[in-house]
């Protein structure tokens, strides 16, 4: 019982101070005030030290010398690497997983994930965001495990908690992006043709689009890159980006 509350206190705080800097309330390069934190969190200082290693693993949040963290700055060529890393990764995972053969149980649960996808969407004027984002989510993490590859499956999930790099980024910012619903369509049209290409064992082109499909996000964050700075506090993370 005692173990099991740790580790729910531990998560809760991951969550919790995830949240809070990617919604830019503290600054880029800020220190953490912990006291403050755990107060509004409502949680010990322990959890919370246990959620600050995690993001310091993960990149978000940095040691400082002196003792405690501060928030990571990322310019915008560092996001752009960490998108293409993305793509390269989950290329790494569908290629195997078409030329292995993917479980015929996960190739289900992906054709439902983006079946919900497509009724998400159906209606350009009342697009349900927040089920996109759930399921895009779920079906990427599903691609993750396509490859039957413990090794693969946790580097796709690492890469995909970077600031900006995941694949529903830039969902919550799509609705200022000129033309976001072509950009929904298209992405959905690539994961259409990655689950195709898994299940025809087409390693090669499964691969070519995973890539493909993380440079959406790349241009994305180039128009964001020039956009009204206010955006900052519509798309979670990028008050993170620095421009120097």
């Amino acid at each position: 019982m005692g173990k099991a509350d740790c580790m729910s206190q531990m998560e809760k705080a991951l969550i919790g101070l995830r949240a809070l800097i990617m919604s830019g309330e503290f600054e880029a390069r800020s220190r953490l005030p912990e006291v403050a934190i755990s107060e509004r969190l409502g949680l010990s200082r322990t959890p919370l030290r246990q959620a600050m290693d995690r993001l310091v693993a993960e990149g978000l949040l940095e040691r400082v010398k002196t003792g405690g963290c501060r928030v990571a700055s990322f310019d915008h060529s560092d996001i752009n690497d960490a998108i293409e890393l993305r793509g390269v990764i989950e290329g790494t995972a569908v290629r195997p997983a078409a030329e292995r053969g993917a479980d015929p149980r996960l190739i289900d649960e992906a054709r439902g994930l983006l079946d919900a996808i497509d009724t998400a969407v159906s209606d350009p004027e009342n697009i349900d965001f927040d089920a996109y984002v759930l399921l895009n989510a779920r079906f990427h993490e599903t691609l993750g495990r396509m490859a039957g590859s413990a090794v693969i499956q946790r580097e796709v999930e690492r890469i995909c908690k970077l600031p900006l790099a995941s694949p529903s980024a830039f969902l919550r910012g799509q609705e200022v992006i000129p033309d976001f619903m072509k950009s929904l369509i298209r992405a959905q049209s690539h994961h259409r043709a990655m689950l195709e290409a898994i299940e025809a064992r087409e390693g090669a082109r499964a691969e070519a689009v995973a890539h493909e499909h993380a440079r959406l996000a790349r241009q994305n964050l180039a128009y964001l890159k020039t956009a009204d700075p206010r955006l900052a506090t519509r798309v979670p993370g990028l008050s993170l980006v620095t421009t120097n």
